[in-house]
């Protein structure tokens, strides 16, 4: 079976803690992950290495969704995240696993991402795009400081 791989790197303006936060807080990762044109719902979430999640993404416009969820395998407070992501859909086998790196700059989180084992049916563009559609919400939900 072929797979894919994606890579991202940005300088987000927000504390790495932030950004961290972001990817295990339920409902923060259901405002920021699902690209443009979904809706995501977090179904479980057990954010410690060994622990797993469940998700799914919802498109607006027909009501289809797909889900999917996997195992935390790293988690490095601030500075790493590695997990896995399985698709329920029998179409799209295989494991994917995610690599997100955070590290302080200057002016914010370097931040960067690996996504390998994407399931060839995916495009590596598609794929892409969607992640740089996540990346835009998630600096949304991150940037600004916001008292009280």
């Amino acid at each position: 079976m072929m797979t894919n791989t994606v890579r991202l790197h940005r300088v987000i303006k927000a504390p790495p803690e932030r950004i961290y936060r972001a990817f295990l807080d339920p409902n923060a990762l259901a405002k920021w992950l699902p690209p443009h044109g979904f809706f995501g719902t977090v179904h479980q979430m057990e954010p410690r290495v060994g622990g797993h999640y469940k998700m799914s993404f919802t498109n607006l416009t027909s009501g289809n969704g797909h889900s999917f969820g996997g195992e935390y395998l790293e988690l490095v407070p601030n500075e790493k995240l590695r997990y896995t992501a399985v698709f329920d859909d029998p179409n799209l086998p295989g494991q994917m696993q995610t690599t997100i790196t955070l590290r302080e700059v200057f002016c914010g989180t370097e931040f960067s991402a690996v996504q390998e084992g994407i399931p060839e049916m995916i495009p590596a563009e598609m794929c892409y795009l969607g992640w740089q559609e996540s990346l835009q919400l998630l600096i949304q939900l991150v940037e600004p400081t916001i008292p009280g």
